[in-house]
């Protein structure tokens, strides 16, 4: 393992001068990131989203797309197309944005059904499938979508198995006053993206990946995270349990979140501070509890005892 964990801490220190006051939220999708997820920001338009984007993309190095999702989107303008070329005699493929290291499908819960399922395959397996034939997408690959609240016109609800294959979902909401003073008076986030410099290069924040199966996780911890996995599945709490995918998610996260905060092991902590912002998405509450999903998601946990 790595010495020290100063270049996440300067990964973190670089976003959050770009998006002010939400270093706890850039945490996260720093962790989410580093652990191979996909991440989901579901909040208004405005906010920051494409900038928290765009700012990783750039701190790390990686090549960065922006697709903008519209009921009118098709599959071919997300994935590319075979192009008949007269001159060579045979039909080339010209690949579409979701070959980017960095994919940021903003507003994806606009798209209709059929784009939305254009994406699982890429999310799950990073390739696609054009033509009869499959085509690896780059390494790293990395989906970063945003998602409007559902009460807006024109979205569609993301399909239970798409949610599942986002490893966090977060929101930015308001900054705070400070923050938005900063932001009022600061100069444009624009110009200052463009010239931000990257804080590692590719390679280096694979060698950090790499490092998360070197966590070292206890017994009592994975005891205690199958406890929770089991608690969701008994039928008091949801609709419907988390699947081992979830829990592979939460326990990859967990020992990302250790790695971010310099140790080699997890820590009950670290599965606690990601409970929520790993699973409440994937969860339905049932109907009589009178909650939503976070809320129901939160008291689960504080019913669960540490071992």
């Amino acid at each position: 393992m790595p010495p020290s964990s100063s270049s996440l801490s300067d990964l973190i220190d670089q976003v959050s001068t770009i998006v002010i006051g939400k270093r706890e939220q850039v945490t996260l999708a720093v962790i989410c990131l580093l652990a191979s997820g996909h991440l989901l920001i579901e909040d208004i338009p405005g906010v920051g989203k494409t900038t928290l984007s765009q700012a990783l993309a750039r701190s790390l190095g990686l090549a960065f797309a922006r697709v903008q999702f519209t009921s009118d989107l098709l599959p071919s303008d997300l994935i590319g197309v075979s192009v008949y070329e007269r001159q060579r005699g045979e039909f080339v493929f010209h690949p579409g944005p979701v070959f980017a290291q960095v994919l940021l499908a903003d507003e994806i819960n606009r798209a209709g059904p059929r784009t939305q399922s254009a994406l699982l395959e890429a999310m799950e397996e990073r390739q696609v499938s054009v033509d009869g034939m499959t085509r690896a997408l780059p390494s790293p690959f990395f989906v970063i979508a945003t998602q409007n609240p559902g009460e807006q016109l024109g979205t569609h609800p993301l399909p239970e198995s798409q949610l599942d294959r986002f490893a966090i979902r977060l929101s930015l909401g308001y900054p705070p006053p400070a923050a938005e003073r900063a932001l009022l008076a600061g100069e444009d986030r624009r110009a200052l993206l463009g010239r931000m410099q990257p804080v590692m290069t590719p390679d280096q924040w694979q060698h950090w990946q790499a490092q998360i199966e070197r966590v070292h996780v206890a017994p009592g911890l994975l005891d205690y995270l199958q406890a929770l996995i089991a608690a969701t599945r008994n039928g008091q709490w949801f609709a419907q349990g988390l699947s081992p995918r979830a829990g592979l998610s939460v326990l990859r996260l967990a020992r990302a979140r250790a790695l971010v905060t310099g140790r080699g092991h997890v820590s009950p902590e670290d599965i606690q501070q990601l409970w929520l912002p790993a699973t409440a998405h994937r969860l339905t509450p049932l109907p009589q509890s009178g909650r939503g999903a976070a809320s129901q998601a939160r008291a689960l946990l504080e019913s669960v005892p540490l071992p």
